[in-house]
């Protein structure tokens, strides 16, 4: 298994964004590339995404700001 190229962002596999859900709201999440997060609108919180993996605790999110 090769992580990505040198400047290539990494992305998260399709198949397993259909099956996470926000754990505080159970509603479906988004995928920003960009910031390497999941957004959860219900909740209004961002979980981060390291090396490829999901960081799905409410712990480790991140508040979304008003204008986001």
């Amino acid at each position: 298994m090769t992580g990505p190229a040198a400047g290539e962002v990494p992305t998260v596999d399709p198949k397993l964004l259909e099956i996470l859900v926000c754990p505080v709201t159970r509603q479906p999440l988004t995928y920003d590339a960009g910031a390497q997060e999941l957004i959860s609108e219900a909740a209004g919180l961002a979980y981060p995404i390291r090396d490829g993996i999901p960081i799905m605790l409410q712990d480790e999110a991140r508040a979304l700001s008003v204008d986001e």
